[in-house]
């Protein structure tokens, strides 16, 4: 990824990118079911393979050993086409899964953003979602949002989620595919076809 590449006139893929409790799962899910796509999120790819959760892995195998295994689950999901595939909030800090999305050219990148409190607060009110040791440490939070941040702004679009609700931040995606008509932008893309691009 370097910031330059062209808004896809026709995605075949959307790729979702942001720090946790940016809302990628939930929104990539909405997202699939609107587009009739299939969705993955990488994170949970990962942990299927290895039998345990990704706070497992860091504690056991450590962070490099995950971000191999989630490079590769990038790689091969990114095989696919009609995919929303929601990335691990550190995904994009490999330099391989950088390089790897970035020729992409039938492949939209968004970056969901928010405030970094918000992002906190929803990770720590979500009672069902992934254990994650590292809330304890905000701190140590601001520290990663801010080496992240610059990763994450050189996608095709981004969309402010922090007052938004899931639903509408897939309106948004699909409106500023196609400001005219979100739903439309929703059956085009479900079968493969769509207006030209709008600028990035």
């Amino acid at each position: 990824m370097n910031g330059t590449a062209s808004f896809p006139a026709n995605p075949s893929r959307i790729v979702l990118t942001g720090f946790m409790g940016a809302g990628k799962t939930t929104v990539g899910a909405l997202l699939a079911e609107r587009l009739g796509w299939d969705f993955v999120d990488s994170d949970r790819v990962v942990e299927a393979r290895a039998g345990m959760a990704v706070a497992q892995i860091f504690e056991r195998r450590g962070e490099p050993a995950f971000r191999e295994a989630e490079a590769a689950a990038v790689r091969e999901a990114c095989g696919q086409s009609r995919l929303v595939l929601a990335l691990g909030g550190g995904a994009l800090e490999m330099a391989a899964t950088r390089d790897f999305l970035a020729p992409l050219d039938d492949t939209l990148i968004i970056f969901l953003d928010a405030p970094l409190n918000t992002m906190i607060a929803r990770c720590m009110a979500h009672e069902k979602g992934p254990i994650r040791p590292v809330l304890a440490d905000h701190a140590r939070l601001a520290e990663r949002w801010n080496q992240r941040l610059p990763w994450y702004r050189q996608a095709h679009l981004t969309v402010d989620t922090g007052d938004l609700s899931p639903e509408a931040v897939v309106e948004r995606i699909l409106q500023s595919l196609d400001p005219e008509s979100g739903e439309r932008t929703a059956a085009q893309l479900a079968r493969g076809t769509r207006k030209p691009g709008v600028p990035a």
